[in-house]
């Protein structure tokens, strides 16, 4: 699907408050009721108490002010409202200071399922509830602060060690597997693929992960899983530049998906 470039970010009003309508307010709880339907038994329990603790639910659209005053209170953590696509730079800046960017609009009804851009509902429901948990903000920190120092020539590779975690990462639970990525979280689709058998799962592994291109607009063909949230911060402690350099020189595993069709 073609990324649709008529959304617009919302600007706040004198409180910081967006102007989400009462058709909005419809769509979110749509949204939140489908997908709190469906995650039981594939979502991380840590999660679910994130859910829980930032007190989201379907009757209204949540405000970002809240969500971050909520996250600030419980860890330290935040939101802020940003426009969907924001520089690397802007992103990363955010992520050090422990703070998730937050894109203020959501979805039209005609895009339920699917919506390339991130949305408020990928953002705060996707994303939000994560950040209650103190090992996981503590690695969303150190991420940012870990790229910024790196520098542009290193943001590529950084982002696919984001986009197999945060976005679309996998752990293994007392119960089993379970997904707390917000990609997955955020989509029936994506969420019912990682749990089917046709879901490939590889160990966490940096070098793998900086090695391994993805697609966006595909179900993921590969997920990598944690042990615990614990694991996802200590590995912060590895020489990124180092790893990375070593990666270059490697060179990229081979894709698991078909190349993208041009338009």
């Amino acid at each position: 699907m073609p990324k649709d470039t008529s959304y617009t970010s919302l600007q706040p009003d004198a409180e910081g408050y967006y102007p989400y309508s009462t058709d909005d307010d419809a769509v979110w709880g749509e949204l939140f009721a489908r997908q709190m339907a469906f995650l039981p038994g594939k979502v991380a329990p840590e999660y679910l108490d994130g859910v829980e603790k930032l007190g989201l639910g379907p009757a209204k659209t949540p405000q970002v002010k809240d969500i971050d005053a909520k996250l600030h209170a419980l860890t330290g953590a935040g939101a802020e409202g940003v426009p969907a696509i924001i520089p690397p730079s802007q992103f990363y800046d955010l992520l050090s200071q422990r703070k998730f960017p937050v894109a203020t609009f959501l979805r039209r009804r005609e895009h339920m399922d699917y919506i390339e851009e991130p949305d408020l509902f990928h953002e705060v429901f996707g994303h939000c509830p994560m950040l209650t948990n103190d090992a996981y903000a503590d690695f969303i920190e150190g991420f940012g602060k870990k790229a910024k120092e790196l520098g542009k020539g290193y943001s590529w590779h950084m982002f696919r060690l984001f986009w197999f975690t945060v976005e679309f990462g996998m752990i293994q639970t007392k119960d089993g597997l379970r997904a707390y990525g917000a990609g997955i979280v955020s989509s029936p689709a994506e969420a019912a693929h990682a749990m089917s058998q046709d879901a490939k799962m590889q160990p966490f592994d940096l070098l793998t992960m900086f090695r391994t291109p993805y697609r966006i607009d595909i179900v993921q063909p590969v997920y990598f899983v944690i042990d615990s949230f614990d694991q996802l911060s200590a590995a912060l402690d590895a020489d990124f530049g180092r790893l990375i350099d070593d990666v270059k020189a490697l060179g990229d595993l081979p894709p698991l998906f078909e190349a993208k069709e041009a338009s």
